[in-house]
């Protein structure tokens, strides 16, 4: 039996994650097939399938990573910074990330999670991971002085989760909006509501 060896088994599984995203930024979750990954990630089906049993174990590595990444940008966020501003900056960065890829992706992994129960599973359960992050911060920063010590961290994450994803759609709705001043909105809508009264 041919030994693996772990480090070269996360390069190649990071590899052919890099090139699910970029078939799912160019496909949609849906229309993107295993064939279309194994050729972006230069690969056969057969090897594929040593790293992922299904597009759907995909997609959930996809978005455990996304998680991942989160929890440890937050944790970097809580050490010394004021709450709101991090957050807004945080906000700002993840926005010119993503830039490229714009809201059609958000947008076809929700229809897809209402197609595909799998895919509906994994992004619930990130949901439910990135809501947890973003209300502990919250709490970090009602407990600092910097958050509304009033709100519901839990519901306040929700809310403001629902709001930045929808912020995602203004140009999809309105390609002539001014994407900046959307953001500089959004920023004020956050700080106002966040601030301790």
């Amino acid at each position: 039996m041919r030994k693996i060896d772990p480090v070269k088994h996360e390069e190649k599984r990071a590899e052919i994650l890099e090139a699910a995203e970029r078939c799912f930024a160019r496909e949609g979750f849906h229309g993107a097939t295993i064939a279309q990954i194994c050729a972006e990630a230069s690969i056969s089906p057969g090897h594929l399938y040593h790293y992922f049993a299904s597009k759907e174990a995909i997609v959930g590595a996809i978005v455990d990573a996304g998680v991942e990444d989160a929890a440890s940008r937050f944790a970097q966020l809580t050490e010394g910074s004021n709450t709101i501003t991090a957050l807004v900056s945080e906000l700002e960065r993840l926005r010119a990330l993503h830039r490229k890829t714009g809201a059609g992706v958000l947008l076809d992994g929700l229809a897809e999670a209402g197609r595909s129960p799998a895919i509906g599973a994994v992004l619930q359960k990130a949901s439910r991971g990135m809501r947890e992050l973003l209300a502990d911060f919250l709490r970090k920063g009602q407990t600092r002085g910097q958050v509304d010590p009033e709100l519901d961290a839990d519901m306040a994450a929700a809310v403001l989760m629902s709001v930045i994803d929808g912020c995602k759609t203004l140009l999809i709705r309105d390609p002539k909006l001014d994407a900046k001043r959307s953001a500089k909105v959004l920023e004020t809508m956050i700080t106002r509501f966040l601030s301790p009264r």
